[in-house]
């Protein structure tokens, strides 16, 4: 008897991607709230497919740091006057951070940004990245970086959760455990950096979280905004 002919790989694996675009693309806001606040960072989210699964590249910040030193986070920073937009932010951050090369990245979409210590809006900058990248961590930013399986941020083995209220509005902190199975180092995810893992997980495998998520699931794009421009409301009413 024959064997029945197996998926190719790459085929199979460019499906998945392509797939995972379109619903990403459904959740571009671009530059449509880049008005709100005059300070601005960029972080990137970087995904690829490995072993037929798909996975967020992390890094871990370098201790010599003064904002949060020896935290998980994705690579990003501070917008700069040479910036043409927040994706030039987040591509140049990371290619400083960990040498990955713009052209190694397709720019996938902008998602709903968050309001950070209640002056900076960050902007999440999604992007599959070359399956054969090779990270450079720059030593005085980054001390490691790693790979988490996308569904992780769905599916947790080791989770907490907690709350802010503000407002009339409840926004869920969550805080992920992953050890890495390489080599056994067990990393925090939590925050801004959690938060954007678990919508991104939402958006691309449209799957019911094991845990409370402050998101409408059946309409995940108006409840997100909702939700920030409540907490823009709740920031501006303090300043």
């Amino acid at each position: 008897l024959r064997r029945p002919a197996r998926f190719p790989l790459p085929l199979f694996r460019n499906s998945l991607i392509d797939d995972a675009k379109a619903r990403l693309k459904k959740h571009d806001v671009g530059t449509k709230f880049s008005h709100l606040l005059s300070n601005k960072c960029s972080v990137l989210l970087p995904l690829l497919v490995k072993e037929g699964k798909f996975h967020l590249l992390f890094t871990l910040r370098s201790e010599k740091l003064r904002r949060s030193p020896g935290e998980v986070c994705f690579p990003g920073g501070k917008f700069e006057p040479a910036d043409v937009d927040e994706v030039a932010t987040a591509l140049r951050e990371a290619q400083e951070e960990m040498g990955l090369c713009p052209h190694q990245v397709e720019v996938v979409c902008c998602l709903v940004p968050h309001i950070f210590d209640k002056e900076i809006l960050i902007t999440p900058v999604v992007g599959f990245i070359d399956q054969d990248f090779q990270a450079k961590p720059n030593p005085e930013e980054v001390k490691d970086v790693f790979l988490v399986p996308l569904d992780y941020f769905l599916h947790p083995r080791v989770y907490r959760q907690s709350y802010l209220t503000y407002s009339d509005h409840r926004l869920v902190l969550h805080c992920f455990e992953y050890t890495n199975p390489e080599n056994g180092v067990t990393y925090q995810i939590r925050g801004m950096t959690a938060r954007f893992a678990v919508f991104v997980a939402l958006i691309i495998l449209e799957k019911r979280p094991t845990f409370e998520v402050e998101y409408n699931l059946d309409d995940l794009i108006s409840s997100s905004e909702e939700s920030l421009l409540k907490l823009y409301k709740h920031v501006t009413s303090k300043l």
